[in-house]
C-alpha cells in the first residue's frame, strides 16, 4: 500500500560537454566578475603605493600609519627614512610604515 514498485530509467543520450559547460559557466562567470572588480583595481593601487613610497625624498612632509606627521629630512636607505616630528626631535621611520605623501619637497641640489 505505501510501497511503490521501483521502474530502470532507461540511458538516455549523454549530452557530456553542453552539460559540463553550463555547470561550470556561472564559477567563471563569477572569478571575471572578481577579477575585474576586486583583483585588477588592488594591483593597480598596491603599483601607486610602491611609486609613493620609491619616490620619497628629502623635505617631503608624510604621514605615518600611525598618523604622525613629519617632514623627511634624510633618506638613510631604501628601508628607513629620518623624519622630524618637532623643532630638534627626528625619528627613524621604516619607509613601509608611510601611508601618505602630503606635501613635496623641492629637489635635491647636489
Amino acid at each position: 500500500m505505501f510501497i511503490t514498485e521501483a521502474f530502470a530509467q532507461t540511458a538516455a543520450p549523454a549530452a557530456g560537454g553542453a552539460d559540463i559547460l553550463m555547470s561550470i559557466l556561472p564559477f567563471i562567470l563569477i572569478f571575471v566578475v572578481m577579477y575585474f572588480l576586486i583583483i585588477r583595481p588592488q594591483r593597480a593601487q598596491m603599483k601607486r603605493r610602491e611609486e609613493l613610497l620609491k619616490n620619497i625624498r628629502r623635505g617631503d612632509q608624510i604621514v605615518t600609519g600611525g598618523g604622525i606627521i613629519g617632514k623627511v629630512t634624510k633618506v638613510v636607505d631604501d628601508a628607513e627614512l629620518e623624519v622630524e616630528i618637532a623643532e630638534g626631535t627626528k625619528v627613524r621611520v621604516a619607509r613601509s610604515g608611510v601611508s601618505e605623501v602630503r606635501v613635496k619637497g623641492e629637489p635635491v641640489k647636489e
